[in-house]
């Protein structure tokens, strides 16, 4: 598998704008109606996932391997947050992320992300067990 090369500083961001879907009380993860932490880092994670999406070659993939979370502020319902990923390591085939998700001037998190780069369709067969 050849790796493609990235550099650090690359970046992308991704907005969402919060649903009752996306509240503790729906994921089941608190109960008050407000961003869920679960929602904030698969909104980081979808920011990784942009960062690298344009510049991965076909058969190649990123899968998230470890992730902190730093849950700083709440968002309510209605509201419109936004993540910015920025690349700021590669080891290998691992890649290291800073995000920063913001509600306008509000900084509401700040996650730190690894992806590892790998065969897709190795990972698919061996998580399928076949």
């Amino acid at each position: 598998m050849e790796l493609p090369e990235f550099a650090p500083g690359i970046g992308a961001r991704v907005e969402l704008t919060v649903t009752d879907a996306d509240t503790a009380q729906s994921l089941g993860s608190g109960d008050v109606p407000v961003l869920a932490t679960p929602r904030v880092l698969a909104l980081a994670e979808a920011a990784t996932v942009a960062t690298t999406a344009r510049q991965i070659p076909g058969g190649i993939t990123t899968v998230g391997t470890r992730a902190e979370v730093e849950h700083r502020a709440p968002t309510p319902v209605g509201r419109r947050v936004a993540a910015r990923a920025t690349l700021t390591k590669v080891d290998g085939r691992t890649l290291f992320f800073e995000v920063a998700v913001h509600d306008g001037d509000t900084l509401v998190a700040e996650v730190r992300v690894e992806r590892v780069l790998l065969d897709r369709q190795r990972f698919i067969a061996e998580a399928l067990g076949d």
